[in-house]
C-alpha cells in the first residue's frame, strides 16, 4: 500500500497574546490519500481553518507558532519547506477552498482573471491557453455559459 498524499502528525498550534497563549491544536493528526478528497467540519473554534493554514504554511508567525508535530506531502515535511518553496506547492498542487463564499472572488476582478492567476503562476500557458482551460474548469463545476462567465465579475 502506498504512503497517503497528506500526513498530519500529532500537530500542535499555539497563538501567543497579551492575555496568554491560546493551545489551537492539541495533537491533530489525519492521513489523506491520493485522489481522495476530504473536507474539515466541525464546530466553529475547533481548528479547521487553522489545520488548513498549516498545511499552506499561510499562519501569521507570530503570534501562531507550530510547537509539535509533522505535515508530510509526498514524504516531505512542509515545516521545512521555506516561503519560496511553499510558493512551488501553494495553488498548484495544494489548495484551500474558503468557507466564505462572499470572499471567495474579488469583485474588482473578472471571474476568469482570478481562475486564469494560478495557471500563469504555476504553468507555462499562454493566455489563450489558460482561458481555455478556466473555461473548461467553470463547465466542470456545473456553470452555465462559462465562455460568458469567464468575463464576468465576481460578487
Amino acid at each position: 500500500m502506498s504512503e497517503p498524499l497528506l500526513q498530519i502528525e500529532d500537530l500542535h498550534v499555539e497563538f501567543r497574546t497579551e492575555e496568554g497563549t491560546v493551545h489551537a491544536l492539541n495533537g491533530v493528526s489525519l492521513d489523506i490519500d491520493h485522489n481522495e478528497v476530504v473536507g474539515l467540519i466541525g464546530e466553529s473554534g475547533c481548528g479547521k481553518s487553522v489545520t488548513a493554514l498549516s498545511v499552506l504554511q499561510l499562519l501569521q508567525m507570530p503570534p501562531a507558532e507550530v510547537t509539535h508535530g509533522r505535515i508530510l506531502f509526498d514524504g516531505e515535511d512542509l515545516l521545512q519547506r521555506s516561503d519560496s518553496g511553499m510558493d512551488e506547492i501553494r495553488g498548484n498542487r495544494i489548495s484551500m477552498i474558503y468557507q466564505d463564499p462572499m470572499k471567495s472572488l474579488n469583485p474588482v476582478l473578472t471571474i476568469g482573471k482570478q481562475v486564469m492567476e494560478p495557471l500563469f503562476a504555476h504553468r507555462d500557458v499562454t493566455a489563450e491557453e489558460a482561458r481555455e482551460e478556466a473555461v473548461e474548469m467553470l463547465d466542470a463545476c456545473g456553470l452555465a455559459d462559462s465562455e460568458r462567465l469567464v468575463d464576468e465579475y465576481g460578487s
